[in-house]
């Protein structure tokens, strides 16, 4: 049963504020990276890891805490996290040093993922299944509002104070939040099992060896410790299924992955956002580091491309409808590439007018690609398994960042001046990879 349309609003405004202020949390701290690198006098590659870290925790814990919700409900999951989100973002805007920073941000990560593992599946329970569509669509466009906002909160704050008001901005609209969520969230329903902590550690450390991984051969780490850590990643994901083996809902979810359009989905979904990291790392540095332009002017150029996917997002949720998902995937992603292409090819002294242009062929090519994808991941799983369909989306949004962050250190740790561009190429190769796995789609059968 679904809350009245009062209760609905407010239901709807308690996620909407957590989720924009987890997403606004990583695009504020892209923007700030070189100011943070001057300040605590660090190299760039190692201040890649105050964002990594966020991601990696929150990659770790995803699936587990989406678990976690459908056993004792998706609302407590959410107005904990909100609360334990709260509580470390005043941790980060009070840290001294790299070190204190990455611990705050760990945790800050473990708040954050438990958010956005319960949003999702929140919607469903606010929304009736007619107006479910319109209802993911507010939820893609508050993400991607997130990272509109994100480069100009960034650049505002740091025009007039330090970099700490950016995690200290979230204790009043995070508390505001909690409150509304305490009050209307609906609570949702819970399954009768017990939840297995060992394939939750399992889970855990899967991910995070592959996240570590990565971060690891961004440093130059030797080839043995890289094959190590996969070789444990392997073992724990190979672990965990043998021991879910013929579960009904597996943590995992291989279940839903023997879905082709599912499968094709959160890859594709992997392929974007990793591309979208690359950027959101990249072009502060290639903006302020080799065209020379400050702070603000950072801020405001990069913009354009979360504002048009915030714009798109619920356009292309409304063309789903009527418009194979696989179609609109597909033009999205390859439109994205060729904006990473212009991006790669501009000079140094590029007019802001060819920037900003940019920009917004990128936002508008990912957003044309992000609302449909979404859908059909949601809608290829069963109802029963809406959880586990909300936990691989976020999972697959946080692996792909992770990865894009991590391939942009790697490539200003091989050269500092030449590396923003050699990552804007790489993202232009995941694009197109995407896009490519998106039109596969329409050449493949829902169910296996």
């Amino acid at each position: 049963m679904q809350p009245p349309a009062r209760v609905r609003v407010l239901a709807m405004l308690a996620i909407s504020i957590a989720v924009f202020m987890a997403v606004l949390d990583t695009a504020v701290t892209n923007t700030a990276l070189p100011t943070i690198t001057r300040d605590l006098h660090i190299l760039g590659a190692d201040a890649v890891w105050i964002v990594t870290t966020y991601q990696l925790v929150m990659v770790a814990a995803m699936l587990p805490l989406g678990a976690i919700g459908e056993i004792h409900g998706h609302h407590r999951v959410f107005v904990a996290g909100l609360v334990l989100f709260t509580l470390s973002s005043l941790g980060c805007g009070l840290a001294w040093s790299l070190s204190s920073l990455v611990a705050a941000r760990a945790i800050q990560g473990l708040g954050a993922a438990a958010i956005m593992s319960a949003n999702t599946a929140l919607v469903r329970f606010i929304y009736p299944e007619q107006k479910l569509g319109r209802g993911l669509g507010l939820n893609a466009l508050v993400i991607a509002a997130g990272f509109a906002a994100g480069p100009t909160v960034a650049s505002l704050i740091l025009s007039v104070s330090t970099w700490h008001w950016l995690f200290l901005v979230n204790v009043p609209a995070c508390g505001v939040a909690a409150l509304l969520a305490w009050q209307f969230l609906p609570a949702t329903t819970t399954a009768q099992r017990r939840f297995d902590w060992g394939a939750a550690l399992l889970c855990a450390a899967m991910f995070a060896f592959i996240v570590h991984g990565i971060g690891e051969g961004t440093h130059r780490a030797p080839l043995q410790v890289l094959l190590a850590e996969l070789a444990l990643a392997v073992t724990c994901g190979y672990a965990l299924t043998r021991r879910q083996s013929g579960e009904a809902a597996p943590l995992l979810a291989v279940d839903l992955f023997r879905r082709p359009v599912f499968s094709l989905s959160a890859v594709a979904a992997i392929c974007a956002f990793t591309a979208q990291g690359i950027a959101f790392v990249s072009l502060p540095f290639l903006l302020q580091t080799s065209m020379g332009r400050s702070q603000i002017e950072t801020g405001f150029l990069i913009t354009p491309w979360p504002v048009l996917g915030a714009i798109m997002a619920p356009i292309s949720g409304s063309l789903s409808d009527k418009v194979p998902a696989g179609f609109l995937g597909g033009l999205g992603l390859a439109l994205l590439s060729v904006g990473f292409a212009v991006l790669a090819l501009l000079p140094n002294d590029a007019s802001t007018v060819l920037i900003a242009g940019s920009m917004t062929l990128c936002g508008f090519g990912f957003g044309l690609f992000l609302s449909p994808n979404q859908r059909t991941i949601m809608s290829s799983a069963p109802p029963e398994r809406g959880g586990a369909a909300s936990g691989i989306l976020g999972v697959a949004r946080l692996l792909g960042q992770a990865t894009g962050a991590s391939l942009v250190a790697l490539t200003l740790g091989i050269s500092h001046q030449h590396g923003p561009v050699i990552a804007l190429w790489s993202g232009c190769l995941f694009a197109l990879l995407g896009g490519v796995l998106s039109v596969l789609r329409l050449f493949t059968p829902r169910r296996a």
